[in-house]
């Protein structure tokens, strides 16, 4: 089961999305998306809290309220950080966690730990809690399904931008092609056989030199 919650800090509101438990944790991390961001209670037991980025949006630069949102929804989904004041929130991006078979079901570490992000989360803000869980969902989705399609939908665009660069490609350089033509053939109507007849002193009347008196 996955919960699906709104935050409507931003505009458009951003996509959030949490695992019921640590079971399900592995199918998240298992099928993440390289837009995910991963949020988690440091050195505490928690839910695992993902932010699903926006087209250009970068993991570096999540408007400030809405890391706030995220971080709150992190510490109200820890059962002992729920509970204790200053508690640190780290963040990461979904592709920077790491997982292999000795590690426990929900368990993970990060493949570059400078990529890793921290938040300070002085107390819990019910306000900010309570406006989430209005918008909690509760889904059964197919996780790999989801992924398998998202991941055919960018192939498709990608295929469609290769072949667009191709058409623009092919279109520049028959321009290119056409302006050398042109260029290397500005003379010729010049030099023609008939425009050197009419240049030509061969082919005048008798009487041609009369015409300059």
């Amino acid at each position: 089961m996955v919960y699906y919650f709104t935050s409507n800090v931003v505009d458009p509101p951003a996509f959030v999305y949490v695992g019921k438990d640590k079971f399900e944790n592995e199918e998240l991390i298992k099928y993440g998306w390289e837009e995910d961001v991963w949020f988690h209670v440091d050195k505490l037991s928690s839910a695992h809290i993902y932010l699903r980025l926006r087209e250009g949006d970068t993991w570096e630069d999540i408007p400030k309220d809405l890391l706030t949102d995220l971080a709150q929804l992190t510490k109200a989904n820890s059962i002992e950080g729920n509970k204790k004041d200053n508690i640190t929130i780290i963040y990461t991006p979904w592709s920077n966690l790491k997982k292999d078979g000795s590690m426990a079901a929900g368990q993970v570490s990060f493949k570059d730990q400078r990529r890793v992000k921290k938040i300070l989360v002085t107390q819990r803000e019910n306000p900010i809690v309570n406006r989430l869980n209005k918008t909690r969902v509760e889904k059964q989705p197919d996780l790999m399904q989801e992924k398998e399609e998202h991941l055919r939908q960018l192939r498709k665009r990608d295929q469609a931008a290769q072949q667009q660069r191709k058409k623009e490609e092919a279109r520049i350089a028959k321009e290119r092609q056409e302006k050398k033509w042109q260029k290397d053939h500005a003379y010729d109507e010049l030099f023609s056989e008939e425009n050197m007849e009419g240049s030509s002193n061969q082919n005048r009347s008798e009487n041609w030199e009369e015409d300059f008196m």
